[in-house]
């Protein structure tokens, strides 16, 4: 929901930036598209206030009779290879009144605590309504929201706030659990069912009475259990209905229901999330999962830049940085080896409660650290160029000497180049690119054959960003000086 807030943003504004009119689809697109939009039409006057939990039985009926229709078309009879007209002002209020859905949504899984919810449990009720209930806050559907482009800066700060006073914070390693901690029930303890819940069923009695071990049984200590053969509740109902024609027939048909929502309120099927909710080890409880650690820091880094891009108080953004500066720091390349329990240069896949990293590998945390350093270094394409703009870059990354700088070029292998105090350096495309700490920003640009050229700005023309982002070889070195103004 959060990211297809972020996507219909995306295509809100493609659609705005287009010159197009309208766009041909078949047929059995345009009546599918039609049903989806008219249900959101009939029913958008209920996003004034809550969804009560009969109007969201309609609208999930009538969008599902929308998919059913199409996908029965398509399976039954194929695509006509006809097409009609979509114009884009019917496609723009499409776009507008979904996001106006995804909007209430969001807002509606809002917690008092300033977190959000994720992963919420559907029941389709047998009175013909749903109902939602919630799972344990999570560190996904934090960064989930992070993302969505929903949050303003100060609505972001709440989250991150709460975020660090909330039980998906681990101190020791100064990060974000994936979910809370919890201590799972012994092997003697599980598999246990309540008193209350025998005392309501008189098939369960009847049953223990006769010693029928079909579906429940008493052990020596009186605790109930069910049949140990059992893996799911599909089990259990087929348990019962081999009882049809026998002496408890006639108990079925009230008894059935209360014997699986027992079995339910033992087992908690319907939470089932996986190893990190059932067993400690491998990314389960209490432990960090790097990937979603680097995921919340771009988003994070995502939000300082448009709250410093949309002139946002001051002391507000500030806060976010430090946020940021933080969730940065927990990070392992910026750790010890005592600290992470490995070599902090190594991505690992996630750190247990009591061990140090576990499950070295090129991870998908990579992909989001690479992407947050550049953007921490300032580095940025827009309609073509690049261009630089350090805000969140602190001036303590400098180096106060001077120092040599390593790095892999385009033409000549392995080469080395000094840069002086007050300067860093790093390449992007392997072209080397040095800042300087300046009075005024400006780019320097030497070329393969020995020219160079001055921009008053610290913006390349797109000619020249072709050439680095296709590496010809023909740029060797950027200088970007940078007014002091620009860094932290």
């Amino acid at each position: 929901l959060y990211y297809l807030n972020r996507f219909f943003n995306f295509f809100d504004n493609l659609l705005e930036s287009s010159s197009t009119q309208e766009v041909e689809v078949s047929n059995e697109i345009l009546q599918f598209f039609d049903k989806v939009l008219d249900t959101l039409e009939k029913n958008k006057g209920l996003l004034s206030s809550p969804i009560n939990d009969t109007d969201k039985k309609t609208i999930l009926d009538a969008l599902g009779q929308a998919g059913d229709d199409y996908r029965s078309q398509v399976y039954n009879h194929a695509f006509s290879g006809r097409k009609t007209t979509l114009s884009f002002d019917k496609l723009k209020r499409f776009v507008s009144l979904s996001k106006s859905y995804l909007e209430h949504s969001i807002e509606a899984n809002k917690r008092s605590d300033n977190l959000y919810h994720a992963y919420n449990l559907m029941t389709v009720n047998n009175d013909n309504t749903i109902s939602i209930s919630y799972l344990s806050e999570m560190l996904e559907g934090q960064v989930a929201v992070l993302s969505s482009g929903h949050l303003d800066g100060k609505e972001t700060l709440n989250v991150l706030n709460a975020l660090k006073k909330s039980k998906l914070f681990r101190k020791d390693q100064y990060s974000y659990l994936l979910y809370p901690f919890k201590e799972l029930k012994g092997f003697l303890d599980r598999n246990t069912i309540s008193e209350d819940a025998v005392l309501s069923s008189e098939l369960f009695q009847e049953m223990l009475k006769d010693n029928a071990l079909q579906i429940i049984e008493k052990d020596v200590n009186g605790a109930y259990h069910f049949n140990g053969n059992f893996k799911n509740a599909t089990d259990v109902t087929e348990a019962l209905e081999k009882l049809s024609g026998t002496k408890y027939n006639d108990l079925l048909a009230t008894d059935t229901p209360k014997i699986l929502q027992a079995f339910e309120d033992v087992f908690n099927h319907k939470a089932f999330t996986g190893r990190s909710g059932t067993f400690y080890g491998y990314e389960g409880l209490g432990s960090i999962y790097w990937h979603m650690v680097s995921k919340l820091l771009l988003a994070v880094q995502e939000s300082c830049l448009q709250a410093i891009t949309n002139g946002e108080d001051e002391i507000m953004v500030g806060q976010l940085l430090e946020h940021f500066y933080e969730i940065n720091e927990g990070i392992g390349v910026h750790k010890s080896p005592e600290l992470y329990g490995a070599f902090p240069t190594d991505p690992y896949s996630h750190t247990p409660g009591g061990k140090g990293a576990q499950q070295p590998g090129m991870t998908g945390q990579v992909k989001e650290d690479v992407i947050s350093r550049f953007g921490e270094l300032g580095v940025f394409v827009k309609h073509g160029k690049l261009y630089f703009n350090p805000c969140l870059l602190r001036k303590e990354e400098f180096v106060s000497k001077e120092t040599r700088f390593d790095y892999l070029s385009l033409l000549r292998g392995n080469q080395s180049i000094i840069i002086p105090s007050n300067s860093l350096a790093f390449t992007y495309c392997q072209v080397p690119i040095m800042y300087h700490i300046a009075d005024k920003d400006h780019l320097e640009i030497t070329f393969k054959d020995g020219t160079s050229s001055k921009v008053e700005k610290l913006v390349m023309d797109q000619k020249t960003s072709e050439k680095i982002f296709k590496r010809t070889g023909d740029i060797i070195r950027i200088k970007a000086f940078i007014n002091n103004s620009h860094l932290k």
